[in-house]
């Protein structure tokens, strides 16, 4: 993959939310996303066609993070009101709120069968809920964080998460065991490869760092940007090839997974770029931004 075939030429904006847009993400299969925002909607996009679909009400404060099921089915969401929502795509309704978060909560993932959603809480915990039950209480708490917990991902067996405490941690569930990884520096997002050997964490010192996941060796660190004071993404391409986060001063940024240098960076928006999502397929990728705009990006047609 050569850097003309990276996703750097714009083919739609995504307009509709009013002020900060704080998340996009693509669906499984990567013809949908979602984005979520200041103004506490959660919308609904065929990114391709430029298309909004529908509109999602019903958080009482900004929504920073999303994620639908594998089947398209149902969503899960997060923000400031404290609250998981569990929706129903295609009615809108919310089916359940999970409550039990002290203060705002950071991110939320759905596992594998959809079955149990994981969010991640500025009262430094983890909690995880089964979305099959009718009760409301949590079916486990990970509090063993020293600060706010930003990001979360989850695996078949583990659920990794990293925190403001400067540490990425794994969560063995089947085993029951936790392995912590400290980078020392305030970690405020994660992204796994594709591959699953290894995960990406980006910290508040400008600095994105590549861990294999067995060893916790840090094996590259990627700079150029700027992080200091927003929860950015980060993510890879879906080849693995490439690193892929946000600036601050708007610009994207691609780097060279191996050897971290800057293959390409670009102004993509005229603010903080708050989200990246990589096409789980093709070279395409959207992005959002404190500007209010979600961005869908493509390679050249060639």
């Amino acid at each position: 993959m050569s850097g003309e075939e990276l996703p750097q030429t714009e083919a739609n904006v995504l307009k509709g939310h009013e002020g900060a847009v704080l998340t996009a993400r693509f669906n499984r299969d990567g013809n949908y996303c979602l984005s979520g925002g200041k103004d506490r909607t959660i919308r609904l996009w065929n990114p391709h066609r430029g298309i909004h679909i529908k509109t999602y009400k019903s958080h009482a404060r900004e929504v920073r993070d999303v994620h639908v099921t594998p089947d398209n089915s149902k969503i899960c969401s997060c923000g400031g009101d404290r609250q998981v929502f569990y929706w129903d795509v295609s009615t809108g309704r919310v089916i359940r709120k999970f409550r039990g978060h002290d203060s705002e909560v950071n991110a939320v993932k759905f596992n594998e069968y959809a079955s149990v959603v994981v969010s991640a809480g500025y009262d430094r915990s983890l909690r995880a809920w089964d979305c099959r039950s009718h009760s409301t209480e949590p079916i486990q708490i990970i509090d063993t964080f020293l600060d706010s917990v930003m990001s979360v991902c989850l695996t078949k067996t583990e659920i990794i998460a990293g925190s403001v405490d400067g540490t990425v941690r794994t969560f063995d569930i089947r085993m029951g065991r936790e392995l912590s990884d400290d980078l020392g520096q305030p970690v405020n997002c994660i992204s796994l490869s594709n591959d699953g050997n290894c995960v990406l964490a980006s910290c508040l010192d400008s600095t994105l760092r590549l861990l294999d996941r067995t060893t916790g060796e840090l094996l590259q660190e990627y700079k150029g940007h700027t992080c200091k004071s927003f929860k950015m993404d980060c993510c890879l391409t879906n080849s693995d090839a490439h690193v892929v986060g946000g600036s601050e001063d708007g610009r994207l940024f691609f780097w060279d997974l191996v050897d971290a240098s800057v293959v390409s960076s670009f102004r993509a928006h005229s603010s903080v770029v708050t989200s990246v999502s990589y096409h789980p397929k093709d070279n395409c990728m959207i992005t959002a931004s404190v500007d209010g705009s979600v961005r869908v990006w493509k390679a050249k047609a060639s």
